[in-house]
């Protein structure tokens, strides 16, 4: 499957849930060429088979494809419950789109569709999702459900979020991501959807992020940036004025002053933020805006797969 010419295929849509389904689609066709062969158009799920455990439901048809051992999970079985966190902070609707650009190659639009992708893949799947969004206020709930009227209410939800973007608003992730864990009860998958700018200490955030571990949830850290002007720092040496977001904060430089130690210190950041998660066992998973979509399936179905 060809992730790019997909995308090229739903940008002349607007409907955010059609184009959810273009890429799930997309996506489902070209399983076949992909790791996750063992999963058909239906996600009839397959887990590796474990020694001692009873061969009733083996599927030898795959053994014989992979040479190795896979048992059928069937859909009472692997029910999910996915709980989606979106960090809604005036950072996150960087960078300001051209009248001729996608809104997925925003942050906040890319985190938008993302989840609305996310959530077709559940649907189809009959698992639960929720959402969370925050940014210096905790701006919405939705407890995991599964019904066809809960994922409209979450989609609507959603495309308000392109609708009315949001003008110097801070973030506020540690406080909200502990509120957040306290209402998450029974196990689930919680996805999170975030630039990871903010001014309390890293120690703070893992800390948060531990909490959202609790009762044995799994957490995958989606870090959403856009690489072209955010790591790469990709401006000529004429001055120009650089202003925060979030706080309204000016600075006017010269690119070419500040461009070797802002890449190095941006690369050093990535590292130790991809190392703090492994340590805590967080799946950390660096995203482009505008990139395709891909990334964001592989990495669910792995997690999912591992759930059990």
């Amino acid at each position: 499957m060809n992730i790019e010419s997909q995308q090229e295929k739903i940008s002349s849509f607007q409907h955010l849930e059609l184009l959810a389904n273009q890429v799930v689609e997309g996506f489902i066709s070209g399983m076949h060429k992909s790791p996750f062969h063992g999963f058909s158009a239906e996600f009839a799920e397959h887990k590796v088979y474990n020694a001692g455990e009873s061969t009733k439901h083996m599927d030898w048809k795959l053994f014989a494809k992979t040479d190795r051992l896979y048992t059928k999970r069937y859909e009472e079985e692997t029910n999910l419950r996915c709980h989606l966190i979106i960090d809604n902070s005036s950072s996150m609707h960087y960078p300001k789109l051209k009248d001729n650009q996608p809104f997925y190659e925003s942050k906040i639009g890319f985190s938008v569709l993302a989840s609305a992708v996310l959530m077709n893949l559940l649907k189809k799947q009959r698992d639960a999702v929720g959402l969370s969004i925050y940014s210096d206020t905790y701006e919405y709930y939705a407890p995991e459900k599964g019904s066809d009227r809960h994922h409209r209410m979450v989609l609507n939800q959603l495309e308000q979020l392109l609708e009315n973007p949001k003008e110097t608003k801070q973030t506020d992730t540690i406080t909200f991501l502990h509120q957040i864990a306290e209402k998450m009860h029974r196990r689930s998958l919680i996805i999170l959807f975030t630039d990871m700018f903010q001014s309390s200490s890293d120690e703070a955030l893992f800390n948060a992020l531990q909490h959202l571990k609790h009762n044995k949830h799994k957490v995958v850290l989606f870090h959403v940036i856009d690489e072209k002007t955010e790591t790469h720092f990709d401006y000529d040496n004429a001055p120009r004025k650089f202003i925060d977001i979030e706080s309204g904060e000016e600075i006017t430089i010269f690119a070419d002053n500040v461009k070797e130690a802002y890449e190095k210190q941006a690369q050093s950041y990535f590292k130790k933020l991809a190392q703090q998660c492994a340590q805590n066992k967080i799946r950390y998973v660096p995203v482009n805006v505008g990139a395709n979509f891909e990334k964001i399936l592989t990495t669910y179905l792995v997690e999912k797969q591992s759930f059990g």
